[in-house]
């Protein structure tokens, strides 16, 4: 009895009963119209007309207008009612900045042209990708060090050892944050480390806490003295609003050292708890001055949720400590926002895909690809690019594993190789190109992170770090499992579902 009360209690559960009595006060009132429904109907079909046009002529991905074209076509009514109520992208309304140029100018993220002076002898195609980033506002370093972890125990080792250190500042921003032994021993920390004065500020976002955290959570965490928000916070109304998620995971300790990758402060992430078998992950620590653009994402971020604006450069690298980083590499740390019709994390998979002349190898634990996306692998492999693509073995959820799985075919048969990882789930987001070019981050390959949320990822060019990222890679390519052709033989009933999941996947 406990147990029921709990589940009936919990937000979750009140958010999803909110939400059904709006979908059933949308269905009395269609049905209320059913007598004056010639009316009413042709009302919907001039309305559905108008909403057609807009699709039709908006700058979307085609992959997004189909869907919605079909429903409005098929289904006038609902489909309609749909598309105005979910059919915008950019629901989320950024009160601050949304402009990454605009960020890149007014926050000092200033462009050495010396460095680009340097790529541009030695790498005259990863200097167009260097062009494309500065365009949309992030720089390229050639002082940063960094350090790769190839699982979450390795990451949270050395993200505990670094916020000891702290002295001025720590700022925290995950996508999920549950309590357990990752998160209670940071917090532990970061209490002590209020009392001996450093600036502490989290941001969770507050969908992907629904269930991991207490409705309100940011209120505890002030009355301890840390400066904490959520993200986006979840109202429990029929809105677009909701699609915009911050997927994000940045660690920044006093300007100098910064945290990004797929981990998450969950316990899963660190194998303390056991959901799909082994959890597979990866992050990256930078020391150095491409840590300032994960300051500027983080305070970007922070001044828009508390609609404050923050002196940026009082968080930059040299302005307490500087830090000795001698390093003839290229970073890049970027991030991607769907306020713009401006797809970063896409261009950059996209980028390296082109660029490609002998194998590209990646991680990522959904496989939801756009045609472009698509056939820009497919073109790779016709160029005799070695092409190998790891995804989970143990699915954390069904239907997205079967449309990870509905890209199989088309992908194997062009020769490009896929694995699953057999000791249960990767959650980790790689592309590693030539033993030149890698990116770690936060985006994955579905049009959740590609299109809706914010992200964020780093781009390392000629470091002995890729090394690092490649031994891993293949040792995790030895411990999973190929997928045959004959591996991907369905009968008919489940080949139509994926045809139709497929379709559908930009709406979901």
């Amino acid at each position: 009895m406990k147990k029921v009360l709990n589940i009936i209690l919990h937000r979750l559960f009140i958010v999803i009963v909110l939400l059904l009595v709006q979908v059933l006060i949308l269905f009395l009132l269609l049905t209320k119209f059913k007598d004056s429904f010639q009316i009413f109907y042709f009302l919907m079909e001039a309305l559905g007309g108008l909403v057609l046009l807009k699709i039709i002529n908006d700058k979307s991905n085609p992959n997004f207008k189909i869907p919605w074209i079909i429903l409005v076509l098929t289904i006038p009514v609902f489909g309609t009612f749909a598309y105005l109520l979910f059919g915008n992208k950019k629901g989320y309304k950024n009160k601050v900045r949304n402009d990454s140029v605009k960020l890149l100018k007014e926050n000092n993220l200033f462009q050495e042209d010396v460095v680009l002076d340097n790529l541009k002898l030695e790498d005259k195609d990863f200097k167009t990708q260097a062009n494309y980033l500065k365009h949309c506002g992030f720089p390229i370093y050639q002082d940063t060090l960094v350090e790769y972890f190839k699982i979450g125990e390795e990451y949270y080792e050395k993200l505990l050892e670094e916020i000891k250190k702290a002295k001025y500042f720590i700022f925290l921003e995950y996508f999920i944050i549950h309590e357990g032994k990752m998160w209670n021993s940071i917090l532990d920390i970061l209490i002590k480390k209020v009392s001996e004065g450093v600036d502490v500020r989290v941001i969770y976002d507050d969908i992907g806490c629904i269930t991991t955290l207490p409705h309100k959570y940011y209120n505890k965490l002030n009355k301890l003295g840390i400066k904490c928000v959520s993200f986006n916070k979840f109202v429990p109304i029929l809105t677009s609003k909701l699609n915009n998620r911050d997927h994000k995971k940045i660690a920044v300790i006093d300007g100098n050292i910064g945290f990004t990758g797929g981990i998450n402060l969950a316990d899963e992430y660190i194998n303390e708890i056991n959901r799909f078998g082994h959890w597979k992950d990866n992050g990256v620590m930078l020391k150095g001055n491409a840590v300032f653009t994960l300051t500027t994402i983080f305070l970007t971020t922070w001044d828009n949720v508390t609609n404050t604006k923050d002196d940026f450069t009082k968080y930059s690298p040299n302005y307490y400590n500087a830090l000795n980083t001698i390093n003839n590499s290229y970073i890049t740390v970027y991030d991607d926002t769907p306020l713009d019709n401006e797809p970063v994390g896409k261009n950059v998979y996209l980028n390296l895909i082109n660029n490609a002349k002998k194998y590209i190898y990646i991680t990522t634990p959904y496989l939801i690809i756009d045609d472009e996306l698509e056939n820009a692998l497919i073109l790779a492999s016709k160029r005799l690019v070695d092409i190998k693509i790891i995804t989970p073995y143990i699915a954390d959820k069904k239907i997205v594993n079967e449309l990870t799985k509905a890209h199989y075919p088309n992908l194997i048969k062009n020769n490009i190789k896929i694995y699953e990882y057999k000791l249960g789930f990767i959650h980790a987001k790689t592309f590693l190109v030539d033993d030149m070019y890698a990116t770690v981050g936060t985006v994955n390959l579905d049009y959740r992170s590609l299109y809706f949320h914010f992200e964020c990822g780093v781009l390392i060019y000629k470091d002995k770090v890729l090394f690092d990222i490649k031994n891993d890679l293949i040792d995790t390519i030895k411990n999973s499992i190929e997928i045959k052709t004959k591996d991907t033989k369905i009968d008919f009933i489940r080949t139509l579902k994926r045809l139709l999941l497929k379709l559908f996947a930009p709406l979901m």
